[in-house]
């Protein structure tokens, strides 16, 4: 409706300037909004404002001849000029009351596609390192990428979305030597763990898998193991220094092959984990995609020569460098280092070729908050491999913060002290996770309220909104036993019947789902949905309140039923598209 009204006033204006109220060359942006007030109509606009001053007109005048030159159209009740100036459009009843058949009729598709584009989309989310279970830190991250995937898909976006696997490097190398040592310690040496190293439950049950299936082979005595090992920090040494030197003694006893039972043994498990917990959580990827294959498939190599070529890479001190400060970083990056290793930035610049050249022509990339130092340098890279740098677009999340009463739950993957986000959904539900996660932007503060996600109020809103859901469903069943059936072709020709206050907004706020939708993909803020499917659940249930379903006029009833029944199925659309159920009962 809002693209009708201003397809108008385009046409309006068209008239206007032919006859030389202003310059044809005078390109105004016509925006139409939502009035707050009903009594101020349905729609409004400020075009008149906008135009009074190269119209040389009084912006009530301008208005007036605005209005004086609309096309006719049977959508529109009547029209009126607000304050200084104002548009107000009254919409026909009939009009309004549409969208609900609309719904009836398209279902599940009702306000798809409106972003329609040609463009591919990769979205990649989450990408923790395969140190760990996922905690409720990174299950926002899941929460809100998941969404923001599957509204740019409703709305009509080509989306890949996408894990990356960080099975390569240093913390890979310090998880791998940490189950090397458990393993140890299972098999009887008493062993003094680094206090860098990864201390999790789940290290030991991994070690306790090692020995199921190789037994003892790779047992070494502890006096070789720990021969001239640097003091570790709570002796008074350096544990960076400690750990890394275990790591080279762990690779020297066991042979690479050796080694790599534990590195492969640690990864196999822990990213099983990480697809079985996000899987669970109803996220979905069309592909994982591993760091070390930039490597192996001559990826990180062949971006950097791309780089060299293009005149951004000098060396220094023996370090090869990324010259990204040429793009306004802010200082210039290591991307090879003395001792010939390249760091992990070097294969985040080939990763981001690696998307490119996969024919993505925007590539979203959603990281925690403490990445944010990370952007500058991403963009450069970007630009020098001769990518526009507007095609690399990232998303910060703020993580989500645990309380159990008073007390702020601490997550740190190498103490072992954090609450996963199995134990999160286990005890408040994968519904309250999901949604909780996304109600508000996610570059903001949150506190994640345990005891509201599993209190069964109107004050918890995804309680609040699923139970409208349940609600209509309770409609169609107390229907049943009445000995009713709900005429839908009935209900569609006496929607004119709806036309109390509760009714009215409440068809108006369905009406908005298209808007919504759109918005809220196109700007990545799946919070507007959220924040819309609340406001939904509010207008009906005082729209239910009010109003007796149930009712012997069935011209009435059915009218009534058909509104309830189109709420429930944007209801529920809403809430697939936010990874949440919509239950029947509650």
């Amino acid at each position: 409706m809002k693209q009708h009204i201003a397809d108008l006033i385009s046409a309006a204006l068209k008239t206007l300037s032919d006859n030389g109220i202003f310059a044809a060359d005078v390109q105004p942006s016509i925006m139409v909004e939502n009035t707050r007030d009903k009594s101020h109509g349905d729609f409004a606009s400020n075009i008149a404002l906008a135009l009074a001053k190269p119209a040389r007109r009084n912006p009530r005048e301008l208005a007036q001849l605005i209005i004086d030159a609309l096309p006719a159209s049977e959508n529109l009740d009547k029209t009126e000029i607000a304050g200084p100036g104002f548009i107000n459009f009254f919409v026909t009843q009939e009009t309004t009351t549409a969208v609900v058949g609309q719904i009836i009729a398209q279902k599940t598709e009702f306000g798809r596609g409106l972003a329609s584009s040609t463009e591919r989309t990769q979205v990649e989310f989450v990408s923790a390192n395969p140190t760990g279970p996922l905690h409720v830190g990174h299950g926002r991250g899941a929460a809100y990428g998941a969404s923001v995937a599957d509204l740019l898909e409703a709305a009509g976006v080509p989306v890949e979305r996408e894990y990356y696997v960080n099975d390569a490097g240093r913390q890979m190398n310090i998880l791998a030597t940490s189950l090397w040592l458990r393993y140890l310690e299972k098999l009887g040496a008493t062993v003094t763990f680094p206090s860098n190293g990864y201390k999790g439950d789940y290290i030991h049950d991994i070690a306790s898998s090692v020995i199921d299936e190789h037994a003892d082979i790779y047992k070494r005595p502890l006096d070789e193991v720990m021969h001239n090992i640097p003091a570790d920090e709570p002796q008074g040494g350096n544990k960076e220094t400690h750990i890394d030197a275990l790591i080279e003694r762990a690779q020297e006893l066991l042979t690479a092959e050796g080694y790599a039972v534990f590195f492969n043994a640690a990864l196999d498990s822990i990213l099983s984990d990480i697809r079985d917990d996000l899987s669970d959580f109803g996220v979905e990827y069309q592909k994982w995609f591993s760091e070390l294959s930039l490597t192996a498939n001559g990826d990180v190599e062949s971006a950097l020569n791309t780089l060299q070529e293009n005149g951004y890479l000098f060396e220094e001190e023996g370090n090869l460098w990324f010259r990204s400060t040429a793009f306004g970083d802010d200082k210039d990056r290591v991307v090879r280092r003395a001792n010939g290793l390249t760091t992990y930035f070097a294969s985040d610049i080939a990763y981001l070729k690696n998307k490119f050249e996969r024919g993505f022509d925007k590539v979203l990339y959603i990281w925690g908050a403490d990445h944010h130092g990370y952007i500058a340098r991403m963009k450069a890279a970007c630009q020098a491999l001769g990518y526009d740098p507007e095609r690399l677009l990232v998303r910060l999340v703020q993580f989500a913060i645990l309380y159990r009463g008073e007390e702020r739950v601490q997550m740190s993957t190498r103490s072992g002290s954090f609450v996963t986000l199995r134990e999160l959904r286990d005890e408040v539900g994968k519904d309250a996770c999901r949604f909780f996660y996304v109600t508000r932007k996610a570059d903001q503060h949150m506190d994640f309220d345990l005891e509201l996600a599993k209190t069964q109020s109107k004050d918890n809103p995804i309680y609040y909104i699923q139970y409208a859901h349940a609600r209509v469903c309770s409609v169609h069943r107390k229907l049943a036993e009445n000995e009713w059936v709900w005429d839908q072709e009935s209900g569609l020709a006496n929607l004119g019947k709806l036309d109390t206050e509760h009714e009215k907004d409440l068809i108006t706020r369905l009406s908005k789902y298209p808007e919504v939708l759109t918005h809220a993909a196109v700007n990545y803020e799946p919070h507007l949905l959220a924040n819309y499917l609340r406001e939904l659940a509010n207008n009906f249930h005082s729209y239910y309140n009010a109003n007796k379903m149930l009712i012997d006029d069935a011209e009435l009833r059915n009218a009534r039923i058909t509104l309830s029944e189109a709420t429930r199925q944007i209801l529920n659309n809403g809430l697939t598209l936010l990874g949440v159920s919509s239950p029947e009962q509650m």
